[in-house]
């Protein structure tokens, strides 16, 4: 209501052109059409539509359909001749306002006495004007639908399906209902009408089953710019050998970060930074965070960020990060964040932009977007980035000791449809000291391969064998691994 009090209030100012930047086309003429009917009594203004397919037509009146003035100079050539008053709505007008010839033609429309009522209503999903129009026009935003609109969206669709079911009502999980009030934020009428048609007319109710579909159909609907990509399989912590404070902690924070009413005081958590060593599983807790927390999981990708045209990476990353707000809530993962903002070559001015970008973000961010950063070389990260406050807390993921060894190998043999009583979980754990869970996990793998080719069931000789013919990372990049172990120690907090 108060948006349509907006526009009523410009239409009166006989503003003489409106932009109106939107895809609710449908709700917008629907809207115009109702001011145009309470002002009938004192002040009645025909209302006029025009498309380049249809030209133009009364919107406010039942008439027979006539094609007139379908080209835009001519509309705007009757539009300057017509010595009445007239709303003009002027749909998908964008390409042509540029011309000069279409410029002079509204500056005069403009600028002819105040007293004719005519006004132009220019909508589209993106409307620039020429600067020497500027000081003419008024820009109307409008606001996405609120909660209270997209409940009254869902009721109307469930409406529709039981006048459709023979008047069966839709059956709904009361949890379910508010998350799926909750996850349709951020989208147009007619695409949260569409989603919540989709929920609802697939079984006639509303599950959560429902959920992960419609926040999949939510992100191809959001994301145009490649850099962000939804991450269909997420992960449980049961997949995850170790890692025992951050499952702890992030247990401690799921309650306040989803809302619930025993930590409504509570201020829902921002992120964290995971750092250590490759392969370690810092990637897989990203995933798994997104599992604990029971919402979608998004991965920014740094490197597709970077275009070589002036400011478009910025563009990118404002996009890519405002498509996350309005998926809230979920988890955005930055897999190695060092390499996105260490600098690429001689673009140290557009990586200082996009830093600054982030953490402008990062800082001033009122929605539930958990970020999960994870680095592996932290002589590359910017200082402004790994200071205290800019996440909850780092973390450190070292190798794991040898209880987790044998837990990581206990998940990757059951995974594989191995019985565990068939090896020496303690043996194989003594054996892969230094390794990484990665480093375990392919070793595992290579052991498969050789005991098919031999025609043999797998046993612990072969992935002891394996074991010894690797060198892992501690051995290979010690130097390395031991510089960041020293820098951690007391900088972050270990994960186990």
């Amino acid at each position: 209501m108060d948006q349509r009090h907006d526009l009523e209030l410009i239409l009166q100012s006989r503003t003489p052109i409106v932009t109106i930047e939107t895809q609710d086309e449908t709700r917008i003429l629907e809207m115009l059409k109702s001011i145009n009917l309470a002002a009938a009594n004192t002040q009645y203004v025909p209302l006029f539509r025009w498309t380049i397919t249809d030209g133009l037509q009364r919107l406010d009146i039942d008439l027979e359909p006539q094609t007139i003035n379908s080209q835009p100079t001519d509309v705007l050539k009757h539009i300057r001749a017509v010595a009445k008053p007239g709303v003009y709505v002027l749909l998908d007008f964008h390409p042509f306002i540029e011309d000069p010839v279409h410029v002079r033609l509204l500056k005069d429309i403009c600028m002819q006495d105040p007293e004719l009522q005519r006004q132009i209503v220019f909508i589209s999903h993106e409307v620039k004007l020429p600067s020497e129009l500027e000081s003419f026009s008024a820009r109307v935003d409008l606001a996405l639908p609120d909660e209270a609109e997209r409940q009254k969206i869902i009721e109307n669709v469930a409406d529709e399906w039981s006048q459709e079911n023979a008047g069966s009502r839709v059956q709904a999980d009361t949890r379910a209902y508010k998350m799926l009030i909750e996850n349709l934020a951020g989208l147009t009428y007619q695409d949260t009408e569409r989603l919540a048609r989709n929920a609802i007319y697939v079984d006639g109710a509303i599950t959560k089953s429902d959920l992960p579909g419609v926040m999949q159909a939510k992100y191809d609907l959001l994301n145009r710019g490649g850099a962000l990509h939804f991450e269909y399989d997420t992960a449980k912590f049961t997949d995850v050998g170790g890692l025992i404070r951050l499952k702890t902690w992030l247990s401690q924070r799921k309650a306040p970060f989803r809302r619930e009413e025993s930590a409504a005081h509570l201020d829902p958590p921002k992120g964290i930074l995971l750092i250590g060593i490759q392969g370690c599983g810092k990637s897989l807790a990203a995933k798994a965070t997104a599992g604990i927390f029971g919402v979608p999981l998004l991965r920014l990708d740094f490197g597709s960020l970077y275009d070589k045209y002036h400011g478009e990476t910025e563009r990118k990353l404002r996009d890519s990060l405002n498509t996350a707000d309005v998926m809230s809530p979920c988890v955005l993962w930055i897999d190695e964040i060092e390499k996105g903002l260490a600098g690429q070559g001689g673009e140290t001015g557009t990586t200082q932009r996009v830093l600054g970008t982030f953490l402008t973000w990062m800082a001033e961010k009122l929605t539930r977007v958990f970020v999960v950063a994870t680095a592996n070389d932290i002589s590359a990260m910017p200082p402004e980035l790994v200071r205290k406050g800019r996440f909850d807390e780092i973390f450190f993921v070292d190798l794991p000791d040898i209880q987790i060894r044998a837990a990581i190998f206990s998940i990757h043999l059951t995974s594989r449809g191995q019985a565990l009583k068939n090896f020496d979980i303690d043996a194989l754990a003594n054996a892969a000291d230094g390794f990484s869970g990665a480093e375990i996990e392919q070793a595992l793998v290579a052991a498969l391969y050789t005991a098919h080719a031999k025609d043999q069931p797998l046993a612990t000789t072969h992935i002891l064998d394996e074991i010894c013919q690797t060198r892992p990372l501690s051995v290979v990049m010690s130097e390395n691994v031991s510089a960041l172990r020293m820098w951690a120690a007391d900088r972050t907090v270990p994960c186990d």
